[in-house]
C-alpha cells in the first residue's frame, strides 16, 4: 500500500508544479481530479434531502407505470 503524504501548498505553487508536468502527466492528473470530483458529487447527492425526494418520486412513478419506453419515443 502506498504511503499517503499530505502537503499544504498555495494554489499558485500547485499551478506552478502542474505547469512543469509533461502532457501525459497532466492527463493522469486530470483523470485523478475528475474521479475525485465525481466521487465527491456522488456523496453530496446521496446526502441531499431534495435529491432523495426526487429519486423517490421517480421510483413511485415507475412503480405506477408512469413511464414510456425508448421504443415509443421512436
Amino acid at each position: 500500500m502506498p504511503a499517503i503524504v499530505k502537503v499544504q501548498l498555495s494554489l499558485e505553487a500547485l499551478a506552478e508544479a502542474i505547469s512543469s508536468l509533461d502532457l501525459k502527466e497532466k492527463r493522469q492528473l486530470q483523470e485523478l481530479i475528475e474521479q475525485q470530483i465525481f466521487e465527491a458529487e456522488e456523496a453530496l447527492y446521496e446526502d441531499d434531502a431534495q435529491t432523495q425526494v426526487e429519486i423517490e418520486a421517480v421510483r413511485a412513478e415507475y412503480r405506477n407505470g408512469e413511464f414510456i419506453t425508448l421504443d415509443l419515443l421512436k
